[in-house]
């Protein structure tokens, strides 16, 4: 734990000293209330989600248990070093996205566990810290999106199908720095291995488009690359390619991406958004009651963004419409456990920027 302690406060202060200069006003998002001092009735909730249909739920668990959400929004790093230099206001709750995150806030202490029948009944164990540390909330999928105008989906049927060279020319990767693409690598280790991962990235980077000379550093980006055929095919998140199904980022996005298609992995590899309590929380069983509420109306928190529930499909009908697809239920732990080895491997076979 010294350790984990002493990892987690130097990146606290490398991240404080690189955000410093801006002025917390302008990296943080304050609701009315929440620099004070939280009360018995109030919960202070750091999130790295930054939706605003978010606040609709808290708004909802307010009006359900009387207890107000002071919210504080900034990227996950930037909230787990707060926490671990004990700035005001201390967190009750931390939601992040990523299990890699995640597991990060749990080694380092930032969470402490707690004992919720209710969780665990409502939150899958591969979902879930196996300590009860944090419990995941939504599901992302990461997999391959295609043009069919230009790659026949029924040809990738597996993530290493992306080494076929067949798709020299076509594929479209996001940057190396984004912690979704850093845990992917980090499942391939946990499936693979080491050597056969290493084989995997290098195997893209030589079929890498024109398109993606430098790497994306947006999906939606990318996904707009795949429908204009810049790009026959990506690796993307589901929720950025259901918004723009759906409609939600406009008509012309629509238009785009009602061209390209999910091709289904036999084996599809999850991630999460999911949350914890602070091991220095004023009021654990307030933000248990929190986690809880959310956990409880998983289907439509998910809904609101076009992510999965923990549990199916929910009621969406851009998602009902992509079909079924085998989950693999590796424990998402493992993606954070992998995330140093799995940076490492990036950089050492040319999926670097």
């Amino acid at each position: 734990m010294m350790q984990s302690t002493s990892r987690i406060v130097k990146a606290a202060l490398a991240i404080a000293a690189a955000v410093g200069a801006l002025g917390a006003s302008s990296v943080f998002g304050f609701l009315p209330g929440n620099q004070a001092q939280a009360q018995p009735r109030e919960l202070n909730v750091y999130s790295a989600r930054h939706y605003n249909s978010d606040k609709e739920f808290y708004d909802r668990f307010t009006k359900a248990t009387g207890i107000k959400v002071n919210l504080l929004e900034a990227d996950g790093k930037v909230l787990l070093a707060r926490e671990a230099l004990g700035q005001k206001p201390p967190a009750d709750v931390i939601i992040l996205v990523d299990a890699g995150n995640l597991v990060f806030g749990a080694e380092t202490g930032i969470f402490q566990s707690i004992s919720s029948r209710e969780l665990r009944a409502k939150v899958p164990a591969h979902l879930r810290d196996p300590e009860g540390r944090w419990f995941g909330l939504t599901r992302r999928f990461r997999v391959p999106m295609v043009n069919p105008d230009i790659v026949d989906p029924d040809t990738i049927t597996s993530y290493e199908d992306l080494v076929n060279p067949a798709l020299d020319g076509k594929l479209c990767l996001r940057s190396s720095k984004k912690i979704y693409n850093q845990s992917l690598v980090a499942y391939q280790i946990e499936n693979t291995g080491e050597v056969k991962t290493s084989e995997w990235i290098q195997g893209m980077v030589g079929n890498l488009a024109p398109a993606s000379q430098p790497l994306f550093t947006s999906d939606g980006d990318m996904i707009r690359a795949v429908g204009r055929g810049d790009c026959g095919v990506a690796l993307a998140n589901t929720y950025y390619l259901g918004q723009r199904q759906g409609g939600d980022k406009g008509p012309e996005d629509k238009a785009l991406a009602d061209k390209v298609e999910i091709a289904w992995p036999d084996k599809v590899h999850v991630n999460i958004s999911g949350a914890g309590v602070t091991a220095n929380s004023p009021n654990p069983e307030a933000a248990q009651r929190f986690i809880e509420f959310l956990a409880d109306e998983s289907a439509d928190y998910a809904k609101a963004n076009r992510e999965y529930p923990v549990l199916g499909a929910g009621s969406d009908p851009v998602l009902q419409a992509w079909g079924s697809f085998n989950e693999d239920n590796v424990n998402a732990a493992t993606l954070g456990r992998n995330n140093a080895t799995a940076v490492r491997l990036m950089e050492a076979n040319g999926w670097s920027q």
